[in-house]
């Protein structure tokens, strides 16, 4: 008799790549663990934003980055794209992954979580939220918790991964990377912590994603099977 893997679905969006490096180090375990994973890049296509989003690093830093700040803290939503894949599966599980933007969930995100597609895969599915930010996660995690919710999904579990440095100095060190595109050690004469996500990521996600296996009850050798 074949035992049916569980299926995952990682959906999420990111712009400097530190939130997919967080999905691909649970895909690869939870595949370890005999999970059947996709991943769904959510694409921003809204024609009053993506273009900004269109090249790294950004053309404009600060222009770009407070621009977002109205329609972010207004928790608007725009046009984006949807991977065939988030159709595609009647998932066991499903993971939202989402940069931070001003501490709210990034707006392509939180366009799908208010999508009625999002309804349509979330309804009567667990669901776990990841957050990835340069300091201040807290509402953001609450936020994709409540919108998954409401579109009838069943909250397991959460986390949480932060760049290193106090509050100022990270977002320095954001600026910095986001208009170079490389890591730089001091920024506007200061010195600056690293602006990717701490090398304590890869740990601090292996175990998130061992644990989500144990939950859906993987077996370890389905993964060799």
């Amino acid at each position: 008799m074949t035992a049916t893997k569980p299926k995952v679905l990682f959906v999420y969006y990111t712009y400097s790549q530190q939130t997919l490096r967080v999905v691909e180090v649970m895909t690869g375990v939870l595949r370890e663990r005999g999970c059947e994973v996709r991943q769904a890049k959510i694409e921003f296509t809204d024609p009053r934003y993506a273009e900004r989003f269109s090249r790294f690093p950004l053309l404009h830093p600060y222009l770009d980055i407070f621009g977002m700040a109205p329609a972010q803290l207004r928790h608007a939503t725009g046009k984006i794209g949807i991977p065939d894949t988030v159709r595609e599966g009647d998932y066991d599980l499903v993971c939202i992954a989402s940069p931070t933007w001003w501490l709210n969930p990034c707006m392509p995100i939180r366009s799908f979580m208010e999508s009625d597609l999002a309804g349509t895969v979330l309804a009567g599915k667990r669901f776990a939220a990841i957050v990835v930010c340069h300091r201040y996660w807290r509402n953001n995690l609450r936020t994709l918790k409540a919108l998954a919710s409401k579109k009838g999904g069943t909250y397991l579990d959460g986390i949480w991964f932060i760049s290193a440095g106090g509050p100022i100095n990270s977002m320095l060190a954001l600026f910095s990377y986001l208009s170079k595109g490389v890591i730089k050690e001091r920024y506007l004469g200061l010195r600056i912590p690293p602006a990717n996500l701490q090398p304590s990521y890869v740990g601090q996600a292996q175990a998130f994603a061992n644990t989500l296996a144990g939950r859906l009850g993987c077996d370890d050798k389905l993964g060799a099977n």
